[in-house]
Order: structure tokens, then sequence, then C-alpha cells
């Protein structure tokens, strides 16, 4: 198992390729054919392998990544477009959170959560029109969704998956052994009719409601009308509402909440607060947050109390409050800046909201190195998507309205040498 493993992710197995039969490889290990098939599962659970039925067992079109491989690698003195990541200058200063951390230490046996932060973010769900009776901290969104999951899915179940999606989220469910149905995601959202004919097969759905990672879709009030009927049409999937900007996302808060009988809404603070801070909120239906803390009770017990109070203190103090409306404004005037100078060149581009930019190209990888030669550092779409067109990812909360220019200009340029014409 430890071998067809490193050789997947060491590239000696190609994506695709059909593995021995469980008969054939006891034959020549001179093992059981039980130990075989115990062993093909494993496989099976962490993604690397699926099973074609009759055509028996072949290496998975998308394993998950090895983590030394994860993140985009920026080379030196290139421009860093690639990994996603917020402006440090406009984030609130550690040193206001630190001076409110208290000094007693915290015990075994003494409340998970911090009382004060779990009644702000009551009042946060509350303002955004989200159903909090039951809430609880987790250790970032990924963490969230793994253990949403977990208590109401099994190796095997089907997830409807955003297309373009975030590959954090691909590879995890990948890891766990879940099947992925790709829906579209437009400008304004998910598109309706094909969520509707995900949900026909699926048993949970992921949904970003605003700065969708990577295409910058964000959801209008129409759209959420339409979204909600569907959803009260296939009430007996769990939903997942993934809002990983909060604040300084760049559009208002709407939510799909309420209309399965199992939802969740994932309140991330990376984006906002810092990504090393590691925490995140979680409102839903009693039955699934009670779950999240049984299980989260066995294991890692609590998720750290300095890190609660410093989430309360930097989300909750004024002055953070007035630095993150304006880095929401500063975010959105560089996308804007980026959106105007691409769209100048003719190239099509979307991104209504959050970090990124999502453009679309014919070759990434062209593209990719193109635009390496001049500087710039971007992501190549293809971890990002399932059946979708090939594109670029590009962040821009940290470009400045004066490089928009300069950088639609490489890529323009990069597009022609390339030999592309715009997808």
């Amino acid at each position: 198992m430890t071998s067809v493993e490193q050789d997947v992710h060491g590239g000696r197995l190609p994506l695709g390729s059909t593995l021995p039969t469980i008969r054939e490889l006891s034959a020549v290990l001179k093992v059981s054919p039980a130990t075989v098939a115990a062993a093909y599962r494993v496989l099976r659970s962490r993604g690397l392998t699926a099973s074609s039925g009759r055509r028996g067992t072949r290496v998975a079109a998308r394993p998950p990544s090895p983590a030394a491989k994860r993140g985009a690698a920026v080379l030196p003195g290139l421009v860093d477009l690639a990994t996603g990541n917020p402006d440090p200058v406009l984030l609130p200063p550690l040193a206001v959170g630190l001076r409110a951390v208290a000094s007693a230490p915290h015990l075994y046996g003494d409340p998970a959560e911090l009382r004060a932060l779990m009644a702000f973010l009551q009042a946060e769900f509350d303002a955004d029109g989200i159903p909090s009776s039951a809430a609880t901290i987790v250790s970032g969104a990924l963490d969230g969704i793994e253990r949403i999951l977990r208590e109401h899915l099994r190796s095997g179940d089907v997830v409807a998956v955003e297309d373009p999606s975030f590959p954090g989220v691909l590879d995890l469910l990948a890891a766990t052994g879940l099947g992925r149905i790709p829906f579209s995601v437009e400008d304004d959202g998910p598109e309706p009719a094909s969520v509707d004919d995900a949900l026909r097969r699926a048993r949970a759905i992921i949904v970003t409601p605003r700065a969708q990672n990577p295409t910058g879709a964000a959801l209008t009030p129409e759209r959420a009308v339409e979204l909600r009927r569907i959803l009260r049409k296939h009430d007996q999937v769990l939903l997942i509402e993934n809002d990983p900007a909060g604040p300084v996302a760049g559009a208002a808060p709407i939510t799909l909440s309420g209309e399965t009988r199992h939802w969740v809404v994932i309140r991330s603070t990376s984006k906002f607060l810092g990504p090393d801070l590691r925490v995140a909120a979680l409102a839903g239906d009693d039955l699934t947050i009670a779950r999240v803390e049984g299980h989260q009770a066995l294991g890692a017990r609590w998720v750290s109390t300095i890190l609660q109070q410093l989430v309360l203190a930097l989300w909750s103090d004024p002055s953070s409050g007035r630095l993150l409306a304006r880095a929401a404004e500063i975010y959105g005037q560089r996308r804007s800046a980026l959106l105007a100078a691409l769209s100048a060149h003719g190239i099509d581009v979307h991104g209504r909201s959050g970090f990124n930019v999502w453009i679309p190209v014919r070759q990434e990888t062209a593209v990719v190195n193109a635009l390496a030669e001049r500087g710039w550092s971007v992501m190549a779409g293809e971890r990002f998507r399932l059946r979708s067109a090939p594109a670029i990812r590009v962040t821009c909360s940290r470009l400045s309205p004066s490089d928009a220019g300069r950088f639609a200009a490489s890529l323009a340029e990069s597009l022609q040498q390339a030999g592309v014409r715009f997808a």
C-alpha cells in the first residue's frame, strides 16, 4: 500500500492507470486476497484510487497532493500574485489583541469556548440574517468542513462543489474518500440549473456566498432566491456555506442557511485577522453543531483560548472595525483597478468580490511561464478546476492600482507570445 502511495505521488504510476486485480496482486505478493482488499480500501479512503467496477481499481484522476508539494512556490524576484494572502498592512496589529489576553491559564475542565466570543459571534450571525441558535469554534475553515462532513457522510458519498473551486476543498474531499459533483459558478454565484442537477445525486453541497476562490463570485439577492427554492426541494442535503473573507469580502453578506434540515455557516477569520490565527466560527442546526462539538471533545478538545481571546479582541475593537472597513475599501479599489486595466486590453476577466480574479485562457502553463518571464507569479487554474475551462488565478490583494496597468500589459503580451486567443 505504501509503495503504491509513493509511486502515485512520485509520478511513477500515471493518473488513471489500472492496478492489478486483488487476486493477481495477492498471488504476486504471496499474501491473502483479504489483505490486498483491505489495502485497496485504505488507498480508496485516502483518495488515491477509485473503483471502476468490473474494470478493477485505477489510480484516481486527481489524487490529493502530498503536503510538501502544496502551496504556490513563488520564485525569487517575481511579484507574488499567486499565494492568495491578505495584505499584512491591512491586518489589525496583533499588539492590540495581545494586550487583552488574560494571564490566568486555561485548565482542563474549563469551558472550551470563550463566552464573550460566543456572545459576540451570536450578534454577528444575527446581524447577517443567519439563524445561529447553535454555534461553536474550530481551527479554521477546512478543519470545520472536514468535521462537518465526517458527522454526516461516509466514504463513497458524493458532495456537490463549485467548479472552479478552492483546491484545499477538492483535496480534502479526495483524501476522505468522498466523491465530487461539480456545479458551475457565474459572477452572481452558483448557476441554479447546474446546482439543481448536482443535488439530484449529492448528499452535501459546499457554497461560497462571496469572495469565491478563485472566481470572486458573490451572491446577488435575486440569485439567492433561486437557490433557496432549489435547496428547499432538496432539503435532505447537507448545506455547508463557507464565508472566507467576511467583512473584507467587498460584498454584502447573503446567506442560504436554514433551507435544509442540516446546514452550517463557516465564518473564517484568516483573511481579515490573519492566516496564523487558524480560527473559524460555525453556526448551524443544533444536531450538526452538537456532533461537531462531541467529536472535537474526543480529540483536540478545544481551540486554544489564547487564540479565541485574540480573535475577540481584534474583531471587536472599535479601531479594528475602522481598519477592516478601510481594508475592504482598499481591496475593492485594487480589484476594480485590475479589472479595468484588463478590460482596456480586451481581456475577459471575472471578480466581483474578494482577493482574486479569474482570467480564462486557452493554455494555462504557457501563459503562467510567459508572465514569469516578465516578473509576475500567478496560479495556473488546473488545480481549481474539475470540468470548467482553463484559466489563471490572479491575487490582487497587494497589487497597487499603479501596478495594475503594468500587469495587464504584461498579460496581453504574454497571451500574444503564447499564441493564445482568449477563451
